[in-house]
């Protein structure tokens, strides 16, 4: 079993794998063959260990071939071989370095200790004489900590690779993660963007077409006198006008978020001074708009673009919503403030006695939500409440200079 980065037991056996234990096989059983030929050489086997030892060393050799997914096991049948078999020697380093690479480490300590434990004092067995013990025991601790210090090696390696895959997997995902809020924020921007041209634009038509099939319902009913060839075509033009108005909006806008994300100079940015505008085209339409800018001219060009533009939308978002709820009602714009002052942009307007009539725009009503958020944006707080009939859409920002 396998818990976290622990590296026990493989998923499976690759090409590289069976390359790797055929390699290892082949070389434990041949120099396996050379250790006991010169041990038999120097004949200092006892006489029953001679006769065991080629055999307990082809067992420890085959058993290298389960050690990837058995390795206590292997480790097990290998540790008499291993104390008893000098033709086992080379398939027991194999052995420890397994056990130290793939079991957890209380379970490889202790393997290890049971190793020590056995291979210490077996130089009275296969010798048959204690002269040499103490240099046999320094022999099998420093075979048994090398090859032991070799596999935690390879684990410790092993893992920190595993580790490294972590966190590049993490990495990835977090870019990943941060590129998909970098395109939903961008999805947004020109969701509000849109909203904000189309949506004025748009309400000024209504209003238009609204004044016309108004006037030739009069007529119709004869309430009213007949629209003549003059008025209707005064009537198209200005509906006209504002239809190709919103055109170009919509293209200004697109050039602007292609513009910003270039970073090229933007010229087409809205400003402050074109709020002016937005109120010619409400008194166009019969709304009656009272406009109190209390900003210096220089103050004013000191702002940044982007202040610039919010203030502007907050001025649109409030003539716009007063077109649709409340058509014909006064409306009052009023711009405030100063450097250490902030900027207050604020839009009153009064409800109409009835709501809900045929007449009325409809809207989304994502409208205030989209605005709050480019104003939260600018580090702005956004207002709006009814009161005595009243309702009142407000705009506090910091004054930010270029």
């Amino acid at each position: 079993m396998t818990n976290g980065l622990d590296p026990v037991l493989p998923a499976g056996r690759t090409w590289r794998d069976w390359a790797v234990d055929a390699v290892l096989f082949c070389a434990a059983v041949f120099l396996g063959m050379v250790v006991l030929g010169v041990v038999e050489e120097q004949g200092e086997l006892s006489g029953r260990v001679a006769e065991l030892d080629p055999l307990l060393g082809l067992v420890t050799c085959l058993a290298l071939w389960w050690r990837r997914r058995f390795p206590l096991a292997v480790a097990l049948i290998g540790l008499p071989a291993v104390a008893l078999s000098t033709s086992a020697l080379p398939a027991g380093a194999v052995i420890v370095t397994n056990f130290a690479l793939r079991l957890r480490w209380r379970q490889a300590l202790l393997t290890l200790g049971a190793y020590v434990v056995c291979m210490v004092p077996s130089g009275l067995l296969l010798y048959g004489r204690g002269a040499d013990l103490f240099v046999d025991a320094v022999f099998c601790l420093a075979y048994l900590l090398t090859t032991f210090a070799w596999g935690h090696a390879l684990r410790s390696r092993r893992l920190l690779l595993q580790r490294l895959r972590v966190d590049a997997e993490r990495a990835r995902a977090e870019h990943e993660r941060r590129l998909a809020d970098a395109r939903r924020g961008e999805r947004q921007a020109i969701a509000r963007e849109m909203h904000d041209v189309l949506a004025h634009r748009v309400s000024l038509l209504s209003v238009h077409a609204g004044a016309l099939a108004y006037r030739t319902r009069q007529a119709q009913a004869g309430a009213g006198p007949a629209l003549d060839s003059a008025e209707v075509a005064e009537s198209a033009e200005v509906i006209r006008g504002s239809a190709h108005e919103a055109v170009e909006e919509l293209q200004e806008v697109l050039h602007l978020l292609r513009a910003e994300g270039d970073g090229e100079p933007v010229s087409l940015l809205p400003r402050i001074e074109d709020i002016d505008s937005l109120v010619a085209d409400a008194r166009a339409t019969g709304q009656p708009v009272d406009f109190h800018p209390e900003l210096t001219a220089d103050a004013v060009h000191e702002l940044r673009s982007q202040l610039h533009r919010t203030v502007y939308r907050v001025a649109q978002e409030g003539l716009t919503n007063a077109r649709k709820h409340a058509p014909g009602a006064p409306v009052s714009v009023c711009l405030a403030g100063g450097p250490g002052r902030g900027l207050t942009v604020e839009v009153r307007n009064e409800l109409p006695a009835s709501s809900g009539t045929d007449e009325a725009i409809p809207g989304t009503g994502a409208g205030l939500t989209g605005l709050a958020e480019r104003v939260r944006l600018d580090g702005g707080t956004l207002d709006h409440k009814v009161a005595d009939g009243i309702f009142t859409l407000c705009a506090r920002l910091p004054w930010s200079a270029r």
